[in-house]
């Protein structure tokens, strides 16, 4: 397959958590891509979106197929997935098969799960909230999510150099930044492997990169500010 440029099409980094998780994917493999950022709920972001076919949404991957034709692929797991197949050589996923499917699970719970966290905790890079009232709800969401990190890195991670899910980067880790995001914004007190895996991705030189980004937008989405 030809290979040309990409373009990722994203919407607010304060906001958009579908977006960061290709985003931080193709940084942390070192791939080169032509970003383009919508504002979302504007006036503006259907008639941009519309000449593409990803139902107004993003993130949006947009390249080359084999046929020299545009090719778009939609949904932050499906890049995901398009990218460690255009570039096996990046590994974009574990190479052994076990941790692979481990992998995958853990990434796909991620994709359809955890929604009481997802509404009480919105993705803010802008924010900071400290003493947050958590339910029980968005703790057992918590919890779980920690139990799965705790689950990787004990059973894969720890025989693999680097402090990653895995050991070393994965798509994995690329479906959960957005919650070390959330995480960091409302102070969630965690411990163990959780706290050093938040603190981690935090000091990543990408999602600084992001933060420092979103920090920047001045543009306000209403149900995400808390």
């Amino acid at each position: 397959m030809k290979r040309s440029t990409l373009k990722l099409v994203i919407g607010n980094k304060n906001y958009s958590s579908w977006s960061l998780r290709p985003w931080f994917f193709l940084k942390n493999l070192g791939i080169n891509f032509e970003e383009q950022l919508v504002y979302l709920f504007t006036e503006e972001t259907t008639q941009i979106l519309l000449s593409h076919f990803s139902n107004d949404k993003v993130p949006l991957l947009i390249g080359l197929s084999s046929l020299d034709e545009p090719l778009e692929v939609w949904d932050s797991l499906a890049i995901i997935e398009y990218i460690a197949d255009e570039y096996p050589d990046l590994k974009g996923w574990p190479s052994k098969r076990e941790a692979r499917a481990t992998a995958r699970s853990a990434s796909s719970e991620m994709h359809s799960s955890f929604m009481a966290l997802r509404d009480a905790l919105p993705m803010n890079c802008r924010s900071f909230y400290s003493n947050y009232k958590i339910t029980d709800a968005v703790q057992q969401d918590i919890d779980r999510i920690t139990s799965i990190w705790d689950y990787c890195f004990s059973k894969y991670g720890k025989e693999s150099k680097g402090n990653w899910l895995f050991g070393e980067f994965s798509g994995a880790d690329a479906m959960f930044v957005p919650i070390v995001s959330r995480f960091k914004t409302y102070d969630i007190q965690l411990n163990g492997f959780a706290s050093e895996y938040v603190q981690m991705v935090t000091e990543n030189s990408y999602m600084k990169e992001w933060v420092e980004a979103a920090k920047k937008e001045t543009e306000i989405i209403e149900q995400d500010e808390v």
